[in-house]
């Protein structure tokens, strides 16, 4: 064996050492952090794959907010199992709502110098269909009932609606020829019944009824206003004040939101309603805490929302009717969709 034999093949022991040492290290690494999830009382995880299609066991999904290398990944449990198993999809979002095998993901574009922010549409098996730039802080997403509308809020300054110091921008995108409305305020406003134009209305919290019909938050004056809107028409129309961030029942009657309500803390302002459409009357709910989300609805008899939890948010679940009791339906998870 020649000498330039030999230092071929202790060049190729040593980078088949490398090689396997790497890896070696990359699957401890994962799994450590995997036990460190689980020590600390993280909820399960595994990698899998997750789609936005409808399955015979309807299923739940979620923004993953457990520590560890899965955190702020999609990830999906069984409806009737919330607490079970989280398969997670490898696909990271700060907001996420998904309907019939569409999905809206607001991202994080981390440059070297300051982050910006994007609107990805996914698909059924959550690749990207299209991507438009989010013009501030991610806030809030919805798709609608046929998967053809798309709508996110996003914060263009400030990032709390506590106050009054913030401004927002509402987008609306028709998937089947994306075409965008990248700003609601540019809608013409109904508001008591006249035509009505200020320089300070801000849109935000869109809920879909169908390809047309939405509604939302209106603000201006200092107060805020449910409108039903038309993407069509491009109109917006007051009917109810001192409503924030709806969203719409499945049977379409109802409306839960967050009020703000006398006495409460500025910085935590607001309790959880919901809103008959016909007659207008309000109930409030068995939530007593204070409301920061766009809360959903699991069915026509129950709300899902957010609140402070130990890993950032956890999902709780309270009667859309004023009776029962709040109680937690998952920790460590943000962004709900139903897969219906």
């Amino acid at each position: 064996m020649t000498r330039t034999t030999r230092l071929v093949i202790l060049l190729v022991a040593v980078v088949l050492l490398g090689t396997v040492g790497t890896g070696a290290v990359l699957h401890a690494a994962h799994r450590s952090s995997e036990r460190d999830q689980q020590q600390a009382g993280g909820p399960p995880v595994r990698t899998g794959t997750v789609s936005l299609r409808p399955t015979a066991a309807r299923q739940l999904l979620v923004r993953n907010l457990a520590w560890g290398s899965h955190r702020d990944e999609i990830a999906t449990v069984p409806a009737d199992r919330p607490q079970g198993p989280r398969t997670v999809s490898g696909v990271k979002c700060l907001r996420f709502h998904a309907a019939a095998g569409t999905g809206i993901c607001l991202k994080a574009v981390h440059g070297s110098l300051v982050d910006t922010y994007r609107a990805v549409v996914l698909d059924s098996h959550l690749h990207e269909l299209h991507h438009f730039p989010a013009a501030g802080i991610p806030s809030r997403a919805r798709v609608s009932p046929s998967g053809h509308l798309v709508a996110w809020t996003v914060f263009v300054s400030g990032d709390s609606y506590a106050g009054t110091a913030f401004s927002t921008r509402t987008a609306i995108v028709d998937t089947r020829t994306w075409t965008i409305d990248d700003t609601l305020e540019t809608f013409a406003v109904t508001k008591d019944g006249r035509p009505y134009r200020a320089s300070d209305i801000n849109v935000w919290g869109v809920t879909f009824a169908d390809d047309a019909r939405f509604y939302a938050t209106l603000a201006t004056g200092g107060r805020t206003y449910l409108v039903r809107g038309d993407v069509t028409t491009r109109t917006l129309t007051t009917l109810h004040q001192n409503v924030e961030c709806p969203s719409l029942s499945p049977d379409g009657t109802r409306i839960a939101y967050k009020k703000r309500v006398p006495g409460a803390s500025p910085d935590a302002p607001w309790r959880l309603y919901v809103l008959d459409l016909r007659s207008m009357a309000e109930t409030a709910t068995a939530e007593q805490r204070n409301i920061d989300d766009q809360a959903l609805w699991a069915d026509d008899s129950t709300l899902l929302y957010a609140l402070p939890g130990d890993y950032g948010s956890d999902l709780w679940t309270v009667p859309a009717d004023g009776t029962g009791r709040a109680r937690r339906l998952m920790t460590s998870a943000l962004a709900p969709a139903y897969l219906d």
